[in-house]
Order: C-alpha cells, then sequence, then structure tokens
C-alpha cells in the first residue's frame, strides 16, 4: 500500500488510532453497559443487517463521512470508539499497517515463510494451518489493543512477469494455485480453525481477509509506467481464465469479507471507480463484505490518472461503483462538498456504512469486552508459541526447491563434514530472509547460524559488501575462505533493495557482480559448490545450470523466520526437499518483452512470446513446478474416466459450431458454454493414482495433474493444471491420492468473450511422463 504525497499529512492527521482497551471496564467498547447497551444495534438476537441498519439509521452526516476512511472516527454519543480498518498479515502479522503496534505485552509475531514459498509446497493444509495461527495470533494482540481485527491479506494477483516486484506476496503464476490458495488462507484466517467443524464462512468472523488487489494489477515502476497512472489493457479472453478466477474463489469459496479495488485502470477506467468490475463480485459472485480502495487510489484518480474533473467527482464514481470505504484521508476533506454539488446521495454513504458495520457486527466489534468473548482467553501467551514456530519451521522446509542435484551431491554427510566454508552477504543477515510485508518475528536464525547446528568449524566472507555487489573489493577474502573448506556454500540472490512494493526489477541475471562470486568460488572450491538462491523473483542462472562446478542448487526465496534452520536441515539430509516452482523462471531475454502488454497468449505475428507456463512459447531456465527430491517417484494412474457426457442445451451447442480457416480447409468446432451445462456438480471425477518412493529416503512429493485441451478454440493453453496434492512417502513404499476433477471448472477456458466454455473433444489429462484421455461429448 502506498499513499499520495498531497494526502499524506491527513492521513496520518485524523484520528489515528484503534480500537483500544485501557481498563477492565470495557467501556471503550460499544454496548458497553450501563450507558451504552440499550440501542438496538446491541442486541445479538438481531440479523446483522438489522443491528447494522440501527447504527447507521442514527448517525448525522458528518458522523457518517468520519467512517469513509480507514481511521474511521469515533462516536461518544453512541459509545462507539475509533476504529483502525488497515492492519497487515500477508505471512505473519506485519508492521506494515497503522493498525498493529509490536509496543505493549506483544513485542514479535511467527513470521511466515513469503507467500510464493509458502505456495512452493502445493500443500492445502500447510495454507489452511498459517491463516489459522495468523487469526489467532491476530486476536491475541486485538485483545490486548495492539491490532485491529480486518487484515487486507491475501495478495492474489497472479505473477505474471518475472520483473514484477511484488511477484513474491502471490500465489505464484498459475490461476488455479492461487484460487486454492486463497480459499485455504481466507478460511484460516477468518476462522482460525475455531470450531473447524462449523460451516467455514458463517456469519461470524474471528478476523476479517481481504482479497486484493482486485484487479489485473502487477506493475509497480517500469520505465515510464507507475501503478499510479497505469492502465491494464486486458482482453476477455484474459480476465476470464487468469486474471479473475482467484477473486472469484476468494469470495465464491473462500467467503472473504474484504475486497480491495487496485490504482490501475482496467481498460482505461480505474478500478475502484469500475461499476462492472466492482458490482459483479457483489451480483455474480455473491460478496458479502466490504470493499475498500488501495492506499490512496480514489485520490489518485484525480490526482495522477486525470480521470475525473473534479475531485469530488472521483468521490461520486467510487461510491456509484460500490466501494465502500477509502484507505486515506481523500474522501473524509471531499465528501462533503460532493453532497453539497448534489454529486453524491446520503444514501449512497448509507449502503456503504451498511457494508461496513455489517462486517464490524459480524468480528463480535458490538458484543462487548473482546476479554468477555468467544475468544477471551487469547493473550500474548498465544503468539509466538511453539505451535506456530514449528509450523513456520515446516512451512519454510516444504517450500524450499531443489533445482539442481549433479551425482546426488547433497545431501551432505554430517559425519563427513569437518569444515564449511559459506560466502555471500545474505548468509548472515536473518533480516534477509523475511520478505516485504513482514512483522518482527519470534526468533530468527540466519543462515551461518543454521549451519552451525551441523558444522563445528565454518568460515565465512560476505564477498560482497550487499545484495547489489558493486564492487568485487572483497573478492579475494572470499577466496581465501572458498579454499579453507571442504565444502563451499555460496547464497546469492535478491532481497528487497532489487524486488519490493514500487520497485519492479529491470534485469532477471544476479544483481551487480555476484555473477563473478559465484564463478569465482566455483573455480577455486576443492570440490563442486552449493548454490543457494534468495528471493521472490525468478533469475536467469543459465550461466551455472549445466556448469559441473556447481554441483546443486536450492531456491529458498523469503523463508521466513525459519528459514535458517530448515535450509541447514535440507542441505544435511534431515529434511527431504519436496517443492516444486509456482512460476517459470525466463532467460534474460525475456525482459525485451513491454512490462505493460498484458496479454497472456502468445502472438508470433509481432514477436510476443506469451507468459507463464500456460501460454508461453520461448526458452525457460527453469519451468513452473520444476523441483527435485533425495528419492525418486514412480507413478501409476489407477482409474480415470474415459468419457465425460455433459448435459445441456443442444440447441444452444449446435448453434455455436463455427468455422475457423486452418491451412485452407474448414475445420467444424465444437464446444459448450459452462452456464449451459446442467449439473455440472454431478460430472465431477477422481483420477485416483498411486506414487511409489522406489530411492533411498523418505520424502514428500507433489503429485501435479495436468490437461492439455482439444484445440478447437483459438488461446487455448498449451496445458494447464487441473489438480495437485503433496503426499509423503516412505522409502521403498507406495501412497494412494484421489484428484477431484470438475469439468466445468479444470476442463474449461474462456472464450474471446470472457465465457467459460469446454471444448468438445479428447483431452489429454497428464501426470509425469503418464497420459490418458478423456472425451468430452454432449448427449
Amino acid at each position: 500500500m502506498s499513499i499520495s504525497s498531497k494526502s499524506i499529512f491527513f492521513f496520518f492527521f485524523f484520528h489515528f488510532c484503534i480500537i483500544y482497551p485501557k481498563s477492565s471496564s470495557g467501556l471503550q467498547f460499544p454496548c458497553s453497559p450501563p450507558h451504552h447497551n440499550s440501542y438496538p444495534f446491541c442486541n445479538a438476537s438481531l440479523s446483522t443487517t438489522a443491528r447494522a441498519q440501527s447504527i447507521v439509521s442514527l448517525l448525522t452526516l458528518q458522523e457518517k463521512i468520519l467512517q469513509l476512511a480507514n481511521n474511521a472516527s469515533s462516536i461518544p454519543r453512541l459509545g462507539i470508539p475509533s476504529y483502525q480498518w488497515w492492519s497487515e498479515a500477508l505471512h505473519g502479522i506485519a508492521t506494515n499497517g497503522p493498525g498493529v503496534s509490536f509496543t505493549g505485552p506483544v513485542t514479535s509475531a511467527t513470521s511466515f515463510p513469503q507467500v510464493l514459498v509458502t505456495a512452493a509446497s502445493f500443500n492445502r493444509t500447510l495454507w489452511f494451518l498459517i491463516g489459522s495461527a495468523i487469526a489467532v495470533e491476530a486476536r491475541a494482540m486485538f485483545n490486548l489493543g495492539q491490532s485491529g481485527l480486518t487484515f487486507w491479506a491475501p495478495s492474489i494477483n497472479i505473477f505474471r512477469d518475472p520483473r514484477w516486484g511484488r511477484g513474491q506476496e502471490t500465489p505464484g503464476e498459475d490461476p488455479m494455485v492461487a484460487s486454492a490458495y486463497s480459499i485455504e488462507f481466507v478460511r484460516g484466517l477468518q476462522s482460525g480453525n475455531w470450531g473447524r467443524g462449523d460451516e467455514i464462512g458463517m456469519e461470524s468472523l474471528m478476523v476479517s481477509a481481504c482479497c486484493k488487489h482486485f484487479t489485473a494489477y502487477d506493475l509497480e515502476k517500469w520505465r515510464n509506467f507507475s501503478r499510479y497512472t497505469f492502465d491494464s489493457v486486458v482482453t476477455e479472453q484474459d480476465l476470464g481464465d487468469t486474471y479473475q478466477p482467484p477473486f472469484r474463489s476468494c469470495i465464491q469459496q473462500g467467503k472473504a469479507s474484504c475486497l480491495m479495488c487496485s490504482y490501475n485502470a482496467i481498460n482505461g477506467v480505474p478500478a475502484c471507480a469500475k461499476p462492472d468490475l466492482l458490482q459483479k463480485a457483489r451480483n455474480d459472485w455473491g460478496f458479502n463484505g466490504y470493499i475498500t480502495s488501495d492506499c490512496d487510489a480514489v485520490a489518485t484518480i484525480y490526482e495522477y490518472q486525470k480521470y475525473t474533473h473534479t475531485p469530488e467527482d472521483s468521490v461520486a464514481d467510487v461510491l456509484e461503483a460500490g466501494m465502500d470505504i477509502n484507505c486515506g484521508s481523500f474522501m473524509l476533506r471531499t465528501t462533503k462538498s460532493a453532497i453539497d454539488q448534489g454529486k453524491v446521495k446520503e444514501e449512497e454513504l448509507d449502503r456503504a456504512l451498511l457494508n461496513l458495520f455489517s462486517v464490524q457486527i459480524r468480528l463480535g466489534l458490538f458484543d462487548g469486552h473482546p476479554r468477555e468473548g468467544k475468544y477471551g482467553e487469547l493473550g500474548a501467551q498465544s503468539v509466538c508459541t511453539s505451535q506456530h514456530k514449528t509450523l513456520a519451521l515446516e512451512a519454510a522446509r516444504q517450500g524450499i526447491v531443489l533445482l539442481k542435484n549433479e551425482n546426488r551431491f547433497l545431501p551432505l554427510n554430517k559425519q563427513a563434514v569437518s569444515s564449511l566454508s559459506v560466502i555471500g552477504s545474505l548468509a548472515n543477515d536473518a533480516s534477509k530472509l523475511l520478505g516485504a510485508y513482514a512483522g518482527v518475528p519470534c526468533s530468527s536464525v540466519s543462515l551461518l547460524e543454521g549451519f552451525q547446528e551441523y558444522v563445528e568449524t565454518i568460515f565465512f566472507s560476505s564477498g560482497c559488501l550487499n545484495v547489489m555487489c558493486a564492487s568485487d573489493s572483497g573478492f579475494d577474502e572470499a577466496v581465501l575462505i572458498a579454499k579453507k573448506a571442504d565444502f563451499v556454500i555460496v547464497v546469492a540472490g535478491l532481497d528487497l533493495s532489487q524486488e519490493t512494493e514500487d520497485l519492479d526489477r529491470v534485469s532477471l541475471l544476479l544483481p551487480g557482480k555476484q555473477m563473478d562470486l559465484v564463478s569465482s568460488m566455483a573455480s577455486v572450491s576443492k570440490k563442486p559448490i552449493v548454490l543457494v538462491l534468495v528471493g521472490g523473483g525468478p533469475l536467469d542462472i543459465s550461466f551455472v545450470k549445466k556448469d559441473p562446478r556447481v554441483a546443486s542448487i536450492l531456491w529458498i526465496g523469503y523463508p521466513g523466520e525459519g528459514g535458517g534452520k530448515a535450509l541447514a536441515e535440507v542441505i544435511f539430509g534431515d529434511f527431504n526437499p519436496g517443492g516444486r516452482l509456482p512460476v517459470t523462471w525466463y532467460p534474460e531475454s525475456f525482459t525485451n518483452v513491454p512490462m505493460n502488454d498484458m496479454h497472456m497468449r502468445s502472438n508470433p505475428s509481432r514477436g510476443y512470446p506469451g507468459r507463464t507456463y500456460r501460454f508461453y512459447t520461448g526458452d525457460r531456465v527453469y519451468g513452473f513446478s520444476q523441483g527435485l527430491s533425495y528419492t525418486s517417484f514412480k507413478y501409476s494412474l489407477l482409474s480415470a474416466p474415459q468419457k465425460v457426457s455433459l448435459l445441456g442445451n443442444l440447441e444452444a451447442v449446435s448453434s455455436r459450431r463455427i468455422m475457423i480457416p486452418q491451412v485452407g480447409n474448414g475445420v467444424e468446432v465444437n464446444y459448450m458454454e459452462v452456464e449451459d451445462v446442467e449439473s455440472c456438480d454431478l460430472l465431477r471425477f477422481y483420477v485416483k493414482l498411486s506414487v511409489a518412493n522406489t530411492g533411498e529416503y523418505d520424502g514428500s512429493h507433489v503429485v501435479m495433474l495436468f490437461s492439455e485441451f482439444p484445440k478447437v478454440l483459438r488461446g487455448s493453453p498449451q496445458r494447464q493444471l487441473i489438480g495437485f496434492d503433496r503426499l509423503h512417502v516412505k522409502r521403498q513404499q507406495s501412497a494412494e491420492s484421489s484428484i477431484l476433477v470438475d469439468p466445468c471448472n479444470h476442463l474449461s477456458m474462456a472464450d474471446e468473450y470472457g465465457k467459460r466454455v469446454i471444448p468438445l473433444g479428447d483431452h489429454i489429462i497428464s501426470l509425469g511422463d503418464l497420459e490418458h484421455v478423456i472425451s468430452i461429448q454432449v448427449l
């Protein structure tokens, strides 16, 4: 998040506080007896809507306006305190939002791996448990007055371009994976795993989650393009099957209670002022919650994008579009004059406030003192628990990706390593392992400290002063250090000086002279070296991919507070890596592709190679889903249907038989729109498989099921992930898995109008080297 310079003063000036209990009397909370508990909105037997309507009906116009900012004002005459809507918890309680304070009984919180690393685990259960753990710590901190309950996470934009500085915050490039992540994380965050048997997404919320940034947002600063003024020109087809599915899933299955509209425009209209976008979420997807702007996206519409002629027009446009609250102060300062000019009606404020107060009521903010409620026992002892720290460690373990391991160089034999040289500025700084939107970790160790648990004699040299590595002045010392030990580990990669919010990369190579550092160490080491890569963005490391002097390559991303220990466990064989890349790693030549081109599909006529594994036609350094293990696995397909028969409107299907010229011949093309299919639920089937561990180590393995469409529609993906599962299989044993396939979802794509359609004909599903044909027909 960010705010415009013109609004920064007002942003911090107005009512900058959160609900903060100062005594056991509970007087700082709504509905506190004996003076403020007789209002209808205090009656818990009424519906959420009725209670929220009661609040709105009692407010003056000025009181209403003062609720339209993230730092909402108090209403003393009704006993309603101020509230700070903006708290962050992307991968743990973060310091970014003003709603969180680490000054108090809680001085730190569990720092889980950055989202891209967690996504690399391809483990739905892990994603849910992380969301649940964050929810518990959030409630505990709220009870102590150190946070709000509305957290603006997760970030579920597609990691479309490898240069994007915030790609690290996302689940990667695949819309199916991003959708699955959003569902699990949001369910965990909003329920806290509290009464898991209850229906997820029920009226009560432990914490409010927010799907962001809606939508087609994935550019910070590139050349003369800025996220504040960028117009994402997106086809309906790309919106339909790439950019929108994670948000639809986050809302429909995850039941998220917040949606954040992004800075950028979409096809000429700012996201926060785009009615068809915001109202689609409510009317078509059933969104039940509040919509917030990014900070300060409403001001941006007028000040930077010049979309409106006056500030009042910006307020009118966003309220009419369906936005409810402005992160920042722009609406605090402008709404009254917009009303006076007749551009905004008070009823539009009432609609927004109804959504806002409804979420607060669902969070229990109008049910008295939190210590007397359902989660009242949560406190400082509930944060940084041994269980949460163990979960952070496990997440780091599962997210590490082994990209190269020549001649089974790893794992190192603990008994055979008498000395170790560790080279690289990233190796001795635990803070570099956290990534963007981090908090204060409970207890973290650097990579160097993690190795010290296994090896008594360790030599260290930074080689470079920092990640930018502008000088080779430290290389001579690093060479001497590298020559001393039995084994050499070089830590290279990125940090937040290279990739973060408001900062995109211009190159995919290792920064500065890091490549030279790696090559120098490889040339003097007694044995081939191990290369460890830190950072979220893909890297072109072609120079070492086939170099025999570099035996093993590990990507650890930003692994969080458990990263130092997790890496050491992997290198020395106490944990068998099983992570898979959630993004494609492109060669440096990809930087010739304009970052502002939002098309997913390739276009050979203009030399455009497309993006992500689904559409990219160029060379790869490493591909989506790549990742090795210390053991080997073999698949067996146990069962899968050979034919799926669709029931639907035959007349509609027949009318959509079209002719496409192909090499001078007419080709009949058949497909069926998903909305014409009767009983999609009845079409679901399982692909059952067996995974045998044929190697020497126990290990987890990510099973990935892909589908290749019949080429009957323009823009068909080359292949598409339709299911995945993570299994733990002991050596020389087998495990079975059943992957549920929903043809209406997994075997469909968007046509050129953005409609979901199922191509008829032979769909080839693949599991590793195994292939199976499923014929989709219409009855």
